[in-house]
């Protein structure tokens, strides 16, 4: 069972939830720092011989059409982060439909081909946003990976299944890759991305990958080019927010790097060619068995 890299491709101010975080309108006027910080991440991706699914926000594509175009160049998957970094649970059907159309189009007409997958901001998608899938599906996705099974601040569903699944089968096939979690003291933790990825020491977040490994499930590892950057500005926020946002990006970089260097990880794209079979078998066969 291989495990799977991402990165969430937005700049030091594409944070949620502050009421100081500049909107749309005013992030041409902020010091970008997003290509420097991604081409970074790229170099340490070609030192361990690695491929990602790069997950764009449209804005950035936008603005950065090179980084896309590298990222391609590079053997990395391309996938699609909507264009405005909004939350999904604040958009209606229609607002939701529209962003991520956009921001998919974008990148096809960049990269030359089809973008398959998508990732929500904040993996927003609740069960107030019961129309998510099905928006996603009109726009033309075929694998998402927006599901937190676990509680959060923006988003979450708790009860949610932790294992990759099919949406629909026919007649075009849609698959949801939750992000991972692992209970630990009867309670579901994400050790894999992030705030969680830089919070918790590199042995603990091994064990609990090969403990997610031998369960059949794939790890999903998430990061964003912010994350290896401890130069960057600082926004205004709580002391509680600035420790989640801030700590340990001095030691994210080599955390990766000897991460890369433990596991065999892949781009979704490739698990759902090459691993996604053998794994829905084995699926089903537990199913039968119970």
């Amino acid at each position: 069972m291989r495990s799977i890299f991402s990165v969430d491709v937005e700049d030091w101010f594409h944070l949620l939830d502050l009421p100081g975080v500049p909107d749309i309108h005013h992030w041409a006027e902020l010091p970008s720092r997003v290509e420097k910080d991604f081409l970074a991440l790229l170099a340490i991706f070609a030192e361990s011989n690695v491929r990602v699914t790069c997950f764009f926000l449209g804005w950035i594509a936008h603005r950065h059409p090179h980084l896309v175009r590298e990222a391609e160049r590079l053997g990395h998957e391309v996938a699609s982060h909507g264009f405005g970094h909004q939350l999904v649970y604040e958009m209606s059907p229609l607002e939701f439909y529209r962003d991520v159309s956009v921001s998919k189009k974008l990148l096809e007409d960049l990269v030359g081909h089809r973008i398959l997958g998508y990732r929500a901001p904040g993996f927003s998608a609740m069960q107030n946003t019961p129309w998510f899938f099905d928006e996603l599906i009109r726009a033309g996705y075929q694998y998402d990976s927006s599901i937190f099974p676990a509680s959060r601040n923006n988003g979450g569903i708790p009860n949610s299944r932790e294992e990759p699944y099919l949406i629909r089968s026919s007649p075009d096939w849609f698959i949801e890759f939750p992000v991972t979690v692992r209970e630990f003291l009867s309670k579901r933790f994400c050790f894999f991305g992030g705030g969680y990825f830089r919070f918790f020491p590199l042995p603990v977040i091994k064990r609990m990958a090969a403990r997610v490994l031998e369960e059949g499930r794939p790890v999903v590892f998430y990061l964003h080019p912010r994350e290896i950057d401890p130069d960057q500005p600082r926004l205004p926020m709580s002391l509680r927010r600035r420790f989640r946002t801030y700590l340990n990006l001095k030691t994210t970089a080599s955390k990766l790097r000897r991460l890369l260097a433990a596991l065999d990880t892949t781009t979704f794209q490739s698990f759902i060619e090459k691993d996604l079979g053998p794994l829905f078998l084995q699926q089903a066969t537990a199913a039968r068995m119970h």
